[in-house]
């Protein structure tokens, strides 16, 4: 678990090692932005607010990143495929 502090607001990340690969989260107070590893299907069914980035190995690239994929909730929050996870984040707050 890290503090990271993006333009100002404090979100936490999460970074857990994988044989190959790091499972990335940043945690927002209104929902969290992933990488691949994680299922919006899921997210839907419980009605979470969710965006996706793919290709990411760090929390930098998280931010840069465009959304890939969003749950229906992030969708009904505004946010789209497309924008960063920079921007995501911030819609979450």
């Amino acid at each position: 678990m890290e503090k990271l502090n993006i333009d100002g607001i404090e979100f936490t990340g999460y970074s857990i090692p994988t044989a190959s690969a790091n499972i990335l989260l940043i945690n927002a107070a209104r929902g969290f932005l992933g990488c691949g590893y994680f299922s919006v299907e899921t997210a839907d069914r419980l009605g979470e607010i969710v965006a996706i980035v793919s290709g990411v190995k760090n929390y930098d690239d998280m931010l840069n990143a465009t959304v890939k994929k969003v749950s229906a909730a992030a969708a009904e929050a505004g946010i789209t495929p497309g924008i960063t996870g920079r921007e995501a984040l911030k819609m979450m707050r």
